[in-house]
Formats: structure tokens, C-alpha cells, sequence
């Protein structure tokens, strides 16, 4: 039996190809070993410091203010409150509502740095205990208790991180902020949660670790006081929180009757620019 005699070039082509394999295979390799499995997510992870290089959100504040409503909350019972800067900042006549149809003059002291506001009256109510000192994690839950478009109602939710909020316009300037993805929020509140600003962010036992400041609807972000702005703020206008107040622990189960409980004996109670 007689085999086939094969073409020149496929005799060459196999030997050409039996010496490339030779060579590859005589080279070093030095791969780097395969990477760990990445982390799910950054969920309980310390919140780590303010940073210039944290994103950014920016917002217009008229340069002229407007008469409107936010929310305010106790910090002392001789009649301290705090609320959110651009609800008051401006105007020439503020008042707590504490009634329908009644209002206490209250008088505003600004810390420029930062969007916090100081109020004070004479008297005052009972003051939410502050938890302005107790280390954050991502995923953190806050309830955010106060008067959205001007009615009772309330939103909770998940830390998720720093960034700076950039002001142009009247008071202009840049600080960290907290944000927020909402996660729930009273049943039937559709749209904006204008009105909240001001109102307290609690921490799952009643204390209080920012003041709601701003919201992005499209994305479902809530922004609050970074802890450290409310704590300048006090230290700027002379004022102090109560050493000692009574909290309430709240869950996503309970916090809607624990908002009314908070705005009928007036520790959350809504505040109104009157005059500018």
C-alpha cells in the first residue's frame, strides 16, 4: 500500500507551525494571580470624612427670598429650634406654628457657613435628643418627619454617602452634605417633598443626625445636614441642645404614628416665612 505523497508547502507549514509551538511554550509566564471576589456593595461601611473631591450637586437660590413654609424641630425646651437655612434666610418676620391659625414670633440666627438655622422663642417644647456624634454607616436608615406641600407626612431612608452641595445665588458656598435614597414615604404623598426641608433626620432611635435640606425627585434622593453643620450652627449662635431628651425607637412599621406624636406635642412643628 502506497500513501499519498503530500504537497511540499503542507510539509513546510507543519514544520513551521511544530516550531512556533516549541517557542510559545518556552516563554515565561508571570500572570497575576486571579482577583478576590468584589464586595457586594458598600452597605455598612463608615462614612468617612468630607471631601473636596466628593460628587457635587448644585443649587439655585433666588437672590431675592420668598414668603413659604418648611418644618422645624426642638433642640431645647426653653425654646430652641433648628430648621433649614433657605427656609428663613431672608426674611423679616418668622413664627412656629403651634395651632391652626396661631404662630409664635420667632427670631433667626444664621451660621453662614452652613444650611442650618437657628430659632428661637419665647418658650418652646419638649427637645428631640441629638445624635450628632454617633458614627454613620452606609445603609443607615433616617425618617425625615415634618409637613411636605404643607400637610403632616413623612419619608424614610438609606444613607448612602457624602457629597457637596455647591449654592449659587444668595449665600453662595460649598459644603458636604448627606445623601439619601428614599426608600418609603407617607401613603398618598405623590411628588414633591417640598416643605420637608427643615424637618429632623432620625436615626432608628429617635435621634436626630441631620436637617433635611434639599431632594432630587428624578434621581430619589433626600439630602440632609451633614452632623457637623448643625453642631457649628449651634456653637455660631450661642445656643445649646438639651443635655438630655427622650427619643422613641422607629422602624418602617411605626414611623408614620411616631411623626404624629412628634408634631402634636410640637417637637416637629412647621415654620413660616411670613415677611421678606
Amino acid at each position: 500500500m502506497h500513501f499519498p505523497r503530500l504537497p511540499d508547502w503542507l510539509v513546510y507549514l507543519a514544520v513551521v507551525l511544530a516550531l512556533l509551538i516549541a517557542a510559545v511554550g518556552r516563554q515565561e509566564r508571570a500572570d497575576a494571580p486571579p482577583p478576590p471576589p468584589p464586595v457586594a456593595g458598600d452597605e455598612g461601611l463608615p462614612l468617612g470624612p468630607a471631601s473636596p473631591f466628593d460628587p457635587s450637586v448644585v443649587v439655585d437660590v433666588p437672590e431675592k427670598a420668598e414668603p413659604g413654609v418648611g418644618t422645624a424641630f426642638s433642640v431645647a425646651d426653653r425654646g430652641v429650634w433648628v430648621t433649614a437655612r433657605h427656609v428663613v434666610d431672608g426674611c423679616s418676620q418668622t413664627a412656629i406654628v403651634v395651632a391652626q391659625g396661631r404662630g409664635v414670633e420667632a427670631t433667626v440666627r444664621i451660621d453662614p457657613r452652613g444650611e442650618a438655622a437657628i430659632l428661637t422663642t419665647e418658650g418652646g417644647a419638649p427637645p428631640l435628643p441629638m445624635g450628632l456624634d454617633q458614627p454613620l454607616r452606609r445603609g443607615d436608615r433616617a425618617y425625615h418627619l415634618g409637613f411636605p406641600q404643607g400637610q403632616p407626612g413623612e419619608a424614610t431612608s438609606r444613607l448612602l454617602g457624602r457629597e457637596n452641595l455647591v449654592v449659587r445665588g444668595r449665600g453662595a458656598r460649598t459644603e458636604s452634605v448627606l445623601v439619601w435614597a428614599e426608600t418609603g414615604r407617607t401613603d398618598n404623598l405623590k411628588g414633591s417633598l417640598a416643605g420637608l426641608s427643615g424637618s429632623p433626620a432620625l436615626d432608628r432611635a429617635g435621634r436626630v443626625v441631620g436637617v433635611t435640606v434639599a431632594e432630587s425627585p428624578r434621581r430619589g434622593r433626600i439630602y440632609t445636614t451633614a452632623p457637623e453643620t448643625v453642631t457649628g450652627a449651634l456653637a455660631a449662635t450661642n445656643q445649646r441642645a438639651a443635655s438630655f431628651a427622650v427619643g422613641e425607637p422607629i422602624t418602617t412599621d411605626n414611623y408614620g404614628r411616631v411623626a404624629d406624636t412628634l408634631r402634636r406635642d410640637l417637637r416637629v412643628a412647621q415654620v413660616i416665612c411670613l415677611k421678606t
